[in-house]
């Protein structure tokens, strides 16, 4: 990963270290100017509305539920209305991602100043605070412990601290594919990647996407008070994973391919059958060539704050699938993980010898 630790310790900087700084200006740069630009469009917006319902405070505290109302919709008020919702959120995006991304800069940036020793600490350790991989094996290996050695109960629980379906209607099998589906899926969210915007950006930038991504979890649901709040942040989410969760999903068939235990081919096959088999254009590359290594039927209907949600089904249901499952998924997840930093460690040997 290319840092601000070598352009501290090094006198003359290689190119590379210079187009990076470069690039992080220049990414600032442009969210800069379009948080300003936000900021006046917010102000020309409310200048232009009449009534007190139609005003900021009614957009940003969501009490206004005539504007989401069908016999409004096509009035003037509620048109600035909604505008004002929608450049509120991307204004609240702009922002967290200035306060992170910002703010991880001039940190590291007053440690590498102090010492580069305390610099080069901070960075890894914060780097890897931004890698989902133990985390993520760790709650769902709760949810296999809870499966072969305890109740269903303590299952349903242990999985809903990771995935936010309704989990207490669900069975054995259910509770297996919601642990496996969320592995799959945050390998790319949580692992792959975090580390593919710290291989462009360093800290800074990944800690951007983390900020993103965040947000997405936090306020990414539908929901009439916060829609526009939500949708922001989900599809600035979706813009920031949309190259890792490919990349992810490939080198996910990769890992199936030389692992043992696994199946290569029907991994790359059916994530190219199924890999647009959800509404996000993300969730399911991973997750389909996850189904593919396994053998088994992902996703499908699932139940979200009491109401049914259709989905439709991701993989071949070759075998049922099983707890041992779950620990599989890591073992893919881990496979996954170990290509990507090969795969970045190649990189940075080629960009060093190019712009050297």
């Amino acid at each position: 990963m290319v840092s601000l630790t070598s352009v501290k310790s090094r006198s003359m900087p290689c190119m590379a270290e210079i187009l990076e700084v470069i690039l992080m200006d220049a990414l600032t740069l442009v969210i800069t100017i379009l948080q300003l630009l936000c900021g006046l469009a917010i102000i020309v917006v409310v200048l232009f509305q009449s009534g007190k319902s139609a005003g900021l405070s009614g957009a940003i505290g969501g009490v206004a539920d005539s504007f989401l109302s069908r016999n409004k919709a096509k009035t003037w008020d509620a048109k600035l209305a909604r505008a004002t919702k929608w450049v509120g959120a991307v204004f609240l995006v702009l922002t967290m991602v200035l306060l992170f991304g910002g703010g991880s800069l001039l940190l590291l940036a007053a440690l590498y100043a102090l010492s580069p020793a305390a610099g080069t600490a901070a960075e890894v350790w914060l780097s890897y605070q931004l890698l989902a991989a133990r985390c993520l094996r760790d709650e769902s290996m709760a949810v296999y412990r809870a499966l072969t050695g305890r109740s269903l109960m303590d299952a349903q629980r242990a999985v809903g601290r990771i995935v936010g379906r309704d989990t207490q209607c669900l069975d054995r099998d259910g509770v297996t594919r919601a642990a496996v589906e969320t592995v799959a899926e945050n390998t790319s969210d949580g692992v792959i990647a975090p580390l593919f915007w710290l291989a462009l950006g360093g800290l800074p930038l990944g800690m951007v996407y983390k900020a993103v991504n965040t947000m997405d979890s936090m306020v990414g649901y539908r929901n009439e008070r916060y829609l526009f709040f939500g949708r922001a942040a989900a599809r600035t989410d979706d813009a920031a994973n949309y190259l890792p969760a490919r990349l992810s999903a490939l080198l996910m068939c990769l890992a199936a391919a030389l692992l043992p235990g696994f199946r290569g081919r029907d991994a790359l096959r059916i994530w190219r059958r199924d890999r647009r088999k959800h509404k996000s254009p993300n969730s399911a590359q991973t997750e389909a060539a996850c189904a593919g290594a396994l053998g088994v039927r992902l996703a499908g209907d699932a139940s979200y704050f009491g109401t049914l949600v259709r989905k439709p089904t991701i993989g071949e249901a070759e075998r049922p699938i099983r707890p041992e499952d779950i620990p599989a998924a890591n073992r893919l997840m881990y496979g996954t993980e170990v290509l990507c930093l090969a795969l970045c460690a190649v990189a940075a040997v080629l960009c060093s010898h190019i712009f050297r």
